[in-house]
């Protein structure tokens, strides 16, 4: 496994971490959204290096940070 890989699993696993922690609502749905979109983005980058996800991880974890 490539390193983005490894990074991408990481966030996903952070990002699902903190929705399980939130309370019932939009934050939640939002944190679990942000998940999905880490987790697609390491499958993206098992397939072999890209660098048109670095934008789309940007955009998530841009995301993210409006969120807390």
């Amino acid at each position: 496994m490539s390193d983005a890989v490894d990074y991408f699993r990481a966030y996903a696993r952070r990002a699902i971490c903190r929705a399980r922690a939130m309370p019932f609502g939009r934050s939640k749905r939002l944190q679990r959204v942000i998940a999905r979109i880490y987790h697609l983005l390491s499958k993206e980058a098992a397939c072999g290096p890209n660098l048109d996800h670095m934008a789309d991880f940007r955009a998530a974890e841009k995301l993210e940070k409006t969120l807390h």
